[in-house]
């Protein structure tokens, strides 16, 4: 965490400077915005977090509850998500108050006695330490509030207008603001809201999909699943592990240990729905749920003392065939101007824990794409990506939640090998901690042509961080770590061989970046800005910090920041002596420019010299910004 550079900090560093909309903001919801976020769910807040990093943007995000959620239905947290909360600067909290997820109990039917359970198997949860962050249950609503508070602690100071109600919207053909909104409000006559983008992350009966003409299609559901949030007595000895249970007759549960050492969840499995259940399923009771469990849990029991939320569902696999207000036929030819995210577009099971993940980069890939085309920084076909990148992930998404859902519903003799659900959970374990993301080559994704300098970091994937040493006090920091979600693009400086200072293509490159009027931060940086405004350039050398001489690396990687122009230190990086991360990440030893993506995407690698492909990416997407 950086502050100081703008003056003596006495309070929470946190809390950031209020500037642009945010001096001032309007207590009242404007008649005109640039964008408004309809819903508070997780793609919402996160949508709202990071707009509000822009300060020219106005920002409102509209919701018809009364006020914060309270009790969140999803509570898995996956290792990519984590990585993002670090990015909005709160992962540490939010770990240290979570449940930790370290290995998973399989229980299936004791072969000798099948009407009883047993212990199958105990597999580890991520055997190959996929990130440096784990895999977490906490409750969705704390979630919100990190978002809240960090969209609250913003530079534009973003809040929720809780009690507005979405009815419908119309967009016109042109006009600064062509998106016209219909909100109503309890006790207050119907109001419109103008605005030039509306995201609608309001849920899979969302409104604003059926704004624009958009529908969920896909499965149907045919299975029914109690779920509860319980403090109970048990003598189930993994009470405090996460579990999947099959029983002998079909019936299975989903056991999750929940924050705070005494909560769980269940998901218990209510089976198959008739055809002409028209619903009724869903009022099942709270006891039968409870006698439902205890079928499944044989020999051991659960008396529930205390229900903290429950609920019963089916859902299907379904998905719209575009997550914009576009027609297929006239993409590239119109902007969008309306964007659905989360259930709104995609629903799932909730067994593979993925619902709030996947929300989350769907609200983080539209804002900050929001923020550079309102910021000047981007066209607005950038916004286009948006629908390509995301409706992809969220059919993988639905192909392995249908597999996993099927081998939680079978019963173990069912299955080809009684092994099978354990192992799959195993092997795929890089999926649902939502590291299989890969965007294809697009405006802001380049080819893989030179993905031999770095193959540890696959061009279209997420970066992933790894241990190095910060020269200027020789502390070990992980270097994706200082990847802050503030609307900047990352060029990471692999060194080659030469030490700082000497005659080499990094020495070169640092140069070029400051002094060619065909880099990106000579050519696109505002001028009114610091130089890292909008790129933040760093450098990881080859040798150990004691041999990087401050003193001798290039003014590129040393910017002086803020009113006092005071150098930021924190750029310069050398490789940890017992994790080097030109070994762990493959990277070429004459070195190598890894870019990165707002949103902690590799956007491309490229050779130290290949300076003109590095001022040839950002000119087909700087270079030809449109103005707000």
């Amino acid at each position: 965490m950086q502050f100081h550079h703008h003056g003596y900090v006495s309070g929470d560093p946190r809390v950031q400077p209020a500037a642009g909309t945010g001096i001032d903001r309007p207590a009242e919801l404007p008649d005109e915005v640039d964008v408004l976020i309809v819903g508070s769910g997780p793609a919402g807040m996160i949508a709202a977090a990071q707009l509000a990093q822009f300060p020219s943007v106005v920002t409102r995000i509209v919701d018809q509850r009364p006020g914060r959620l309270e009790i969140g239905q999803a509570d898995g947290i996956q290792a990519r998500s984590v990585e993002t909360f670090q990015a909005f600067g709160f992962a540490g909290r939010i770990v240290e108050e979570a449940y930790r997820i370290t290995e998973m109990a399989f229980w299936k039917p004791d072969p000798e006695h099948p009407e009883n359970i047993v212990r199958a198997a105990l597999a580890p949860d991520d055997p190959e330490g996929v990130s440096e962050f784990p895999h977490l249950i906490v409750n969705q609503a704390r979630v919100l509030d990190y978002f809240a508070e960090s969209a609250r602690n913003a530079p534009a100071r973003v809040e929720p207008d809780y009690g507005y109600e979405f009815v419908t919207l119309d967009i016109a053909g042109q006009g600064e603001y062509p998106v016209t909104v219909t909100l109503r409000r309890e006790g207050e006559p119907e109001r419109t809201v103008r605005a030039k983008y509306v995201i609608g992350c309001d849920g899979a009966r969302s409104r604003v999909r059926e704004s624009i003409g958009r529908e969920l299609t896909g499965d149907r559901a045919n299975h029914a699943w109690g779920v509860m949030d319980v403090l109970a007595e048990t003598d189930f000895p993994d009470i405090r592990t996460k579990c999947a249970i099959q029983s002998h007759d079909g019936g299975s549960i989903l056991h999750i240990p929940r924050e705070g050492n005494h909560l769980f969840r269940m998901y218990v499995d209510l089976g198959e729905v008739r055809e002409d259940d028209g619903g009724a399923v869903r009022n099942t009771t709270q006891e039968e749920v409870e006698a439902r469990a205890n079928v499944i849990l044989h020999p051991y029991t659960l008396r529930v003392k205390h229900v903290a939320w429950r609920s019963v569902y089916e859902v299907g696999h379904r998905l719209t065939d575009k997550f914009d207000d576009v027609p297929a036929g006239l993409v590239g030819a119109r902007t969008p101007r309306v964007f659905i995210t989360g259930d709104a577009c995609h629903t799932h099971s909730a067994k593979a824990g993925q619902g709030m993940n996947v929300s989350m980069q769907d609200g983080w890939n539209i804002a900050w794409k929001l923020g550079h085309v309102l910021d000047g920084r981007a066209p607005g076909t950038l916004l286009d990506t948006y629908s390509a990148e995301r409706q992809v992930i969220a059919q993988d998404l639905i192909e392995f939640d249908r597999r996993w859902s099927s081998l939680m519903a079978a019963r173990p003799d069912e299955l080809e090998d009684p092994a099978e659900l354990e192992e799959f959970y195993v092997k795929t374990a890089e999926f649902p901690a939502g590291l299989m993301t890969r965007y294809q080559p697009s405006m802001i994704v380049g080819a893989d042509t030179h993905q031999d300098l770095a193959r540890g970091f696959p061009v279209g994937k997420r970066f992933k961080s790894h241990p190095v040493t910060r020269v200027c006090d020789g502390n070990p920091v992980h270097l994706g770590h200082h990847h802050r979600a503030d609307g900047r693009w990352r060029i990471y400086v692999f060194a080659d061989r030469p030490a700082a200072g000497e005659p080499s293509e990094a020495t070169e490159f640092a140069g070029w970046i400051t002094g060619s009027p065909d880099s990106p931060v000579r050519a696109y940086s505002p001028p009114d800005g610091d130089p890292d405004a909008w790129f933040d350039v760093k450098v990881i050398y080859q040798q150990a910090h004691t041999g990087v001489d401050l003193g001798r690396v290039p003014r590129a990687h040393l910017p002086k920041v803020g009113p006092y122009q005071v150098v930021d230190y924190e750029l310069v990086y050398a490789a940890g002596p017992d994790e080097d991360i030109f070994t762990a990440r493959e990277i070429d030893r004459d070195g190598a420019i890894v870019l990165v993506r707002p949103d902690q995407y590799v956007a491309g690698v490229f050779p130290l010299r290949a300076t003109g492909e590095l001022a040839a990416f950002f000119a087909g997407l700087c270079g030809v910004a449109e103005s707000r």
